[in-house]
C-alpha cells in the first residue's frame, strides 16, 4: 500500500487537484479510444480532429475566463450575449462603414473591456451579486445584438476570417506534411522536456526528494509520445488544412493565463477571495480590484470568442452565442474547479471542454440529433454539482450556498473547511 501511494504522488504529484486533473486526462482518453472504435475510426483522423479544435476552441476560450469567474466564486451568465453582440457590432462596422479587419479585431476587444468594466463595476464596487448582474446582461446584450443586426446576417471580410478558420500555411519543401505543424509540435516536445528537467532542478535545490529517474522518464515519454502523434495528425490533413490559427490563439491564451493564475500576486489573490474573502481582504487583497478584474477579463475573452466564431461562420447572425454559457460553465466544473470557489486550474478547464467536445463530436459521427448532446450536457453539469453537494457534506463548500449567500445577511460566512486540498497551491495560496 505504501508503494502504491508513493507511486501515485511520484506520477500525479500526490494532491487532490493532480489526481483529479489525471483522471479526467484518463477520462478523456478512454472517450476517444471509445469513439474511435464506434466510428470505425473516424474520430482519429486528421480532419475530424481539425475540425473538433476550430469547432471548440471559441468555447474552450470562454472556459479559460469563466474559470477565473468561478474561482473567485462567481458566475457569469452573460458570455454568451456579450460574444454575440461583439460579433454584430465588429461586422457592422467592418461592413458598413469599411474599417479595416485588424481595427476590427481591436474594436471588438475595446467593446468586450467596455462591457466587462460596466459589469465589474456593479459587481465589484456596487455589490450586487454576479448572479444577477449577469443575468441583466445576458438580457441586454441579447437584445443589442438584434437590434443592431435587425435580425439579420452580416458577412465579414475575407482577411478577417483567418483568426477563426484559417490554418497554418504550407512553407518549406515538400514533406507531405505541413512544416510549421512539424515545428510546432517540435516546440512543444522540447518545452515539455525542460518543464520535467526543471521541476527535477527545483525538487533538490528545495532539499525535497525529486521523482525516481525512470517515473520521469516514463511521464515524459508518454507526454511526447500524445504530442507527437497530435502533431502527425494535424500536419498529415489535405494541403491548405493543418494546425488552426483558432488553436494557435487558444495555446497562447492557456499559456499566458496558466502562468498568470499559478505565478503572480494577481493570480493567487484569486484563489484567496474564492477561498475566504474575508480573509483575503484582512490580508491585504483588493477585494474589489480583483473582482472588478475577473468580470473585465470574462467579457474580453467572450467578445474575443465572438470574434473567432463569426470569423468561422463568415458572418454574425442573431442565433451566435446561445447557450455558449452553459457549455463553458460546464466545461469548468468537468475539469475539476470546485464551484465553492477557490480551487481550479486553466488546464483541468481545457481538459473539461476537451471532454464535452470529444464527447458531442463523437455523437455527431454517429449521427445522434442536437436533443441528445443537450441531454449529455445536461447531464454532465447535474453530475459536476452533485459531486460538489457530495464535496458539502465531507465539509466542504458548496455552489449552492456561494450563489444564496449574498441573499442571507444574518448569515456569517463559514470559516474554509480543512481538507486535503487546503494543502494545494491554488486553495489556499501564499499572497505575497
Amino acid at each position: 500500500m505504501s508503494r502504491l501511494k508513493d507511486l501515485q504522488k511520484n506520477l500525479f504529484g500526490g494532491t487532490t487537484s493532480n489526481i483529479r486533473q489525471f483522471g479526467m486526462i484518463f477520462t478523456l482518453v478512454a472517450i476517444v479510444v471509445l469513439f474511435q472504435v464506434l466510428t470505425n475510426g473516424l474520430t482519429l483522423t486528421p480532419g475530424n480532429l481539425i475540425a473538433v479544435v476550430s469547432q471548440y476552441s471559441y468555447i474552450l476560450i470562454l472556459a479559460i475566463g469563466m474559470l477565473m469567474v468561478i474561482v473567485a466564486g462567481h458566475i457569469d451568465l452573460s458570455v454568451g450575449s456579450v460574444a454575440a453582440f461583439t460579433g454584430i457590432v465588429v461586422a457592422k462596422a467592418m461592413h458598413d462603414f469599411s474599417i479595416p479587419w485588424p481595427a476590427g479585431i481591436l474594436l471588438g476587444l475595446l467593446v468586450g473591456a467596455l462591457i466587462g468594466a460596466w459589469q465589474g463595476f456593479w459587481v465589484a464596487y456596487v455589490g450586487i451579486p454576479a448572479f444577477i448582474v449577469t443575468l441583466a446582461g445576458m438580457l441586454l446584450f441579447r437584445g443589442g445584438n438584434q437590434l443592431i443586426g435587425d435580425a439579420a446576417t452580416v458577412p465579414v471580410p475575407e482577411g478577417f476570417r483567418v483568426i477563426g478558420a484559417g490554418y497554418l500555411p504550407e512553407v518549406g519543401p515538400t514533406t507531405g506534411y505541413n512544416n510549421l505543424t512539424l515545428l510546432l509540435g517540435i516546440v512543444a516536445v522540447a518545452a515539455v522536456a525542460v518543464r520535467e528537467y526543471r521541476t527535477r532542478q527545483t525538487r533538490q535545490e528545495m532539499g525535497a526528494d525529486p521523482a525516481p529517474l525512470w517515473i520521469s522518464i516514463l511521464r515524459l515519454a508518454v507526454m511526447v509520445g500524445v504530442i507527437a502523434f497530435a502533431t502527425l495528425r494535424f500536419a498529415g490533413g489535405r494541403v491548405g488544412t493543418s494546425f488552426p490559427i483558432s488553436g494557435i490563439i487558444l495555446a497562447v491564451l492557456v499559456l499566458a493565463y496558466s502562468f498568470y493564475t499559478r505565478n503572480t500576486a494577481g493570480g493567487r489573490h484569486i484563489y484567496a477571495i474564492g477561498g475566504n474573502s474575508r480573509a483575503a481582504e484582512l490580508s491585504g487583497v483588493k477585494l474589489q480590484r480583483v473582482n472588478f478584474f475577473v468580470m473585465t477579463n470574462m467579457s474580453v475573452l467572450a467578445a474575443l470568442a465572438g470574434m473567432i466564431f463569426v470569423a468561422r461562420s463568415t458572418a454574425s447572425g442573431p442565433q451566435d452565442g446561445l447557450s455558449w454559457e452553459l457549455e463553458a460553465i460546464t466545461a469548468v466544473f468537468v475539469g475539476g474547479a470546485a464551484v465553492s470557489g477557490g480551487l481550479g486550474t486553466i488546464s483541468g478547464s481545457i481538459v473539461g471542454g476537451l471532454v464535452m467536445a470529444v464527447l458531442i463530436n463523437g455523437m455527431q459521427l454517429l449521427g445522434t440529433g442536437t436533443d441528445v448532446g443537450q441531454i449529455i450536457r445536461g447531464l454532465f453539469l447535474l453530475i459536476a454539482v452533485a459531486f460538489d453537494v457530495y464535496n458539502r457534506s465531507q465539509g466542504r463548500f458548496s455552489i449552492i450556498e456561494s450563489l444564496t449567500r449574498p441573499f442571507r445577511k444574518d448569515d456569517p460566512q463559514p470559516p474554509p473547511a480543512q481538507s486535503e486540498a487546503d494543502s494545494e497551491p491554488q486553495r489556499a495560496p501564499a499572497l505575497g
